[in-house]
């Protein structure tokens, strides 16, 4: 089975990996991703795009491995939501909002299933850790606050009412939740 397959590659390619504000093995983020979209009933390709989105970002996996293993349907969907390293954070965050205004549902799909994950374990750890969390990233809270509020304005953009997941809300509501704290 190809989700299984995705599974057990984006695995072993993150394996020793921790997320950023705890010791939680890193692959528990993109299965939880996985599971969003497999709940939503999305496609098989998706929901494997979504246990291997961050693989070419953090570990020595390519775009090319991704197309030989998975085929081109899954390679495109992962390269759609890849950001470019060498470039600064701003520069990759407004990629990702440029992204999320004209890409397809299904990387629109990708993209907040990843974002609300991210943003559902961030609250979490926020409540244990307070301000002190905002040191771990790249960006501190107003530029993620930038960042998060600028996806919630375009997500929708260019999607029918019966084309929006249950779970774009459940995002920007979380939004809301963890940027109204300062």
């Amino acid at each position: 089975m190809l989700k299984e397959k995705a599974k057990t590659f984006a695995t072993k390619a993150h394996q020793g990996q921790t997320r950023k504000n705890s010791d939680e093995a890193y692959i528990t983020h993109p299965i939880r991703v996985a599971q969003r979209l497999e709940l939503e009933g999305c496609s098989d390709a998706l929901v494997c795009a979504a246990y291997l989105h961050d693989v070419v970002e953090d570990t020595p996996v390519t775009i090319d491995d991704i197309q030989y293993e998975f085929g081109k349907e899954i390679a495109r969907l992962v390269a759609a939501h890849t950001e470019d390293k060498s470039k600064s954070w701003k520069e990759r965050k407004q990629h990702t909002i440029k992204s999320i205004q004209n890409s397809p549902k299904e990387v629109k799909y990708l993209i907040i299933a990843d974002k609300l994950d991210n943003l559902i374990e961030l609250e979490k750890e926020y409540a244990l850790l307070g301000d002190s969390i905002w040191a771990n990233f790249n960006a501190g809270y107003d530029q993620q606050k930038w960042y998060n509020q600028s996806i919630v304005k375009y997500m929708y953009c260019g999607l029918n009412q019966s084309e929006i997941p249950v779970y774009f809300t459940e995002y920007a509501k979380a939004v809301e939740r963890v940027f109204s704290q300062k």
